[in-house]
Order: structure tokens, then sequence, then C-alpha cells
């Protein structure tokens, strides 16, 4: 059974830093493209980060450009999305999916699996 099990959510104030952990279970996440999108209350969920299979590659919304950093532990099977300078609007809840292919990351129709999300709110 496969599992994507984000953690690191929490909350913190303007200009503060999270990382955000995506744990993976029943795949091999070097076989995959991993994506973090966020949704707010009301929204669509939305596109932020990716990052290759082999991590020679990665894709940022240009909200996030700067302030966050994708990276990946194969050796853990992990993924890791650093957010810096954290801003209001940044406040969603996050998940991790992982897709087959590294083709349309942004679109998350494309990610044959989901984790259950991580609460981040920014205070201002």
């Amino acid at each position: 059974q496969v599992q994507l099990i984000e953690s690191g959510g929490g909350l913190v104030q303007a200009g503060g830093s999270l990382r955000l952990s995506c744990a993976a279970s029943g795949l091999t996440v070097s076989n995959y493209a991993v994506g973090w999108f966020h949704q707010a209350p009301g929204k669509e969920r939305e596109f932020v980060a990716a990052i290759s299979g082999s991590g020679s590659a990665t894709y940022y919304v240009d909200s996030v450009k700067g302030r966050f950093t994708i990276s990946r532990d194969n050796a853990k099977n992990t993924v890791y999305l650093q957010m810096d300078s954290l801003k209001p609007e940044d406040t969603a809840v996050y998940y991790c999916g992982a897709a087959k292919t590294w083709t349309n990351v942004v679109v998350r129709y494309e990610y044959d699996y989901w984790g259950q999300g991580t609460q981040v709110t920014v205070s201002s």
C-alpha cells in the first residue's frame, strides 16, 4: 500500500521558516517526480514546487522562488520543502504528491498518489 505522509506544518510568524517533509512508503521516490501543492480555504489545490526523480530538475511557482527550496533524500525515501521568509498568504494545507513522469508536474491531475496534508499557518 502506497502512503505519502506529510509533516512539519505549524503556526509561524511572518518572516519565519518551516521545513515540510513527505515520507513515502510502498513506493520508491527516486522513481517518481514529487510535487508540493497547497490549498487555502475555498480555493483550488495549487502547484508550489516539484523535483524530478533524480533530483536534477526542480520547478517553482513564481510566488515562492527565492523563498522555498525543494530537495529529496532518496536514502530516506523522503522529499522536503524548506520554506523561508513565510508570508500570511502562504497559509494553506500543504500536500505532497507523486507522479510517474515529469511532464506537466504543475497539473494536479497528473499525480498518482497524494498525502493527507499538513496545515501551515502564517500570522502577520
